[in-house]
């Protein structure tokens, strides 16, 4: 079994995954998540949240403000900024946990930073924005940098791969080398395969089947499939049901030493994780 949990170098901390991958507990304060929407919408929900999370054992909160689910609308910029600043901000000074924004928007992003998050979390790999790159060196921010053919409007409009999880390697490899000629530091990457953001239900089965693949990018990785459709289709509509299926891929990427998994779950997801981690010692 792969043992190749990689750290992550942040502005003021390493994260080191424990045995087992980082738990990034998933925050949308927005009213249109596709499977939350609507629960954490208000500033004092989404912190009250936030705080649960870190209280369950997440390693990192990822804050997001604007919906990314299949033929969801875009929000402006201010409704972006109204929704995350204020959880951010105070997630950032109560808890000891780092925080992550979850945006593609350049303005998004430097307010959230400037808040206290430490993480940069861009479902576009950097490209959606072109302030995005400098912004991420001039601040020495984290970041996450993510796979998704065409826009949340348009990625799911019949999504074909030869290969895809080739394609997908090598997507992510030209990325992480144009970040790097930008400047930014190789151990402040993390690349996503972006489950689910253009891809079918088969790609999505592939990508975390053959998940070990993206370990020669020498980056740590994360993987997004909390709740997702590929597993909806397989298990059931019932949150209980999806998040037993979520668990079990959670495992298996663990298995294959992904380095973060993305979940709603936080608390099983934790203390599943620790028996994986202490049945492998």
């Amino acid at each position: 079994m792969p043992n190749r949990f990689q750290p992550w170098h942040l502005p003021e901390r390493i994260l080191t995954p424990p045995g087992r991958p980082l738990v990034m507990g998933i925050l949308n304060a927005t009213p249109d998540s596709f499977s939350d929407g609507g629960r954490h919408a208000t500033v004092d929900a989404a912190i009250q949240h936030g705080k649960q999370m870190a209280a369950e054992g997440a390693d990192i909160i990822d804050v997001g403000g604007e919906s990314t689910r299949p033929y969801s609308e875009p929000v402006d910029t201010e409704t972006e900024i109204q929704r995350v600043l204020p959880v951010i901000e105070t997630l950032s000074k109560e808890l000891q946990i780092p925080i992550s924004i979850d945006t593609s928007k350049s303005a998004v992003a430097e307010r959230a930073i400037a808040a206290g998050a430490t993480i940069l979390n861009d479902v576009t790999g950097l490209e959606g924005d072109a302030a995005m790159p400098m912004l991420a060196k001039q601040t020495d921010v984290a970041v996450c940098a993510m796979h998704m053919r065409g826009n949340p409007q348009t990625m799911q409009d019949d999504p074909r791969y030869d290969d895809v999880v080739a394609e997908i390697t090598d997507y992510l490899r030209r990325r992480r080398d144009a970040l790097l000629d930008a400047g930014l530091r190789l151990e402040r990457l993390c690349l996503d395969p972006g489950v689910g953001f253009g891809k079918t239900h088969q790609h999505n089965w592939e990508l975390v089947q053959r998940a070990e693949a993206f370990q020669d990018l020498d980056c740590p990785i994360l993987i997004g499939h909390s709740r997702k459709g590929f597993i909806k289709k397989l298990v059931g509509e019932g949150i209980a049901d999806r998040d037993a299926g979520t668990l079990a891929v959670t495992l298996a990427m663990a298995a294959k030493g992904i380095s973060v998994v993305r979940v709603h779950e936080v608390r099983r997801t934790v203390a599943a994780l620790d028996v994986f981690a202490r049945m492998c010692v």
